[in-house]
């Protein structure tokens, strides 16, 4: 596991977060004071994990996104593939509505993905997959989303929201991620999510200011491997912030079998997209 795994944290201070005692003594007398004003103020209760993560879900992402995608794959020995695509998402009642294109390389040039992610938990979402050079969209089955999506350690299954009533959150305890305070809270999935994600057990970090969750770590059924997930740059755009570069990694024990790097590049937000963008005929006729 990496060296942040098991490092010693330290609560950060930060304006805005409740200040911490001083190490110096302060006496008898502000000891009785400071308890007689925390009977009368206490303080507010910490928040669930599962009302943290419903934030996380709630949070502003814009009604629609444009961004352009450098994808890099790289290897045990280093050697890396790069991709480039373009995607489009928006939100409609009832649904949030993702489609992805290839741009390069050559041989990967317009296949393309689209998503249909469901706010209705009970709801499964539609995954459709357009292959060039079989001129065939192939439906993505729930048994097949714990599957990687193009060769990158991403799974179908990475590509939605992971429904909130399929997992049985816990609050682990307080932390900070390279000095931001952040929750790391346990996430154990039920047999059915499993089933489709391929994945046990989660651990995510949480940042407190934001609700965006920055790092993760899954645990993954086949294989007995784990999958690393990085938040490696956050920006505000538009006062929405964005996980410009992110990667997962996957290991077996200390050795890294395979990691993937993707930034997100002219990120546009809340900008009208034609419904025909999202649909199979769509996928077969490119950008």
């Amino acid at each position: 596991m990496p060296e942040w795994w098991n490092k010693p944290t330290a609560p950060a201070q930060q304006p805005g977060l409740k200040s911490r005692l001083l190490s110096r003594p302060i006496g008898r007398f502000g000891l009785i004071l400071l308890s007689l004003l925390a009977w009368a103020h206490p303080a507010p209760a910490e928040p669930t994990a599962l009302e943290i993560m419903t934030r996380v879900n709630d949070r502003e992402t814009g009604y629609s996104e444009t961004a352009t995608l450098d994808m890099v794959l790289e290897d045990s020995r280093g050697h890396q593939r790069r991709r480039s695509l373009k995607s489009f998402s928006r939100d409609v009642e009832g649904s949030s509505q993702n489609i992805i294109f290839f741009l390069a390389p050559a041989n990967l040039k317009d296949t393309a993905f689209l998503t249909y992610d469901y706010d209705d938990p009970n709801h499964d979402d539609d995954q459709w997959l357009y292959l060039p050079a079989l001129r065939r969209t192939k439906r993505i089955a729930g048994g097949d989303r714990s599957d990687s999506f193009m060769g990158s350690d991403f799974s179908y299954a990475d590509m939605t929201t992971r429904p909130l009533n399929r997992y049985a959150y816990s609050l682990m305890k307080e932390t900070d991620v390279n000095g931001i305070p952040a929750w790391q809270i346990e996430a154990i999935p039920n047999e059915e999510e499993t089933k489709e994600t391929g994945y046990t057990r989660s651990i995510l970090f949480v940042r407190q200011d934001n609700y965006v969750p920055i790092r993760g770590v899954n645990w993954v059924k086949k294989g007995k491997r784990l999958k690393y997930f990085d938040v490696e740059r956050l920006e505000q755009i538009d006062g929405i912030w964005v996980a410009t570069q992110i990667s997962m990694t996957t290991k077996k024990g200390k050795k890294t079998l395979h990691r993937t790097r993707i930034r997100r590049e002219n990120v546009t937000f809340n900008q009208p997209l034609d419904a025909r963008l999202f649909t199979a005929r769509s996928l077969e006729r490119g950008i």
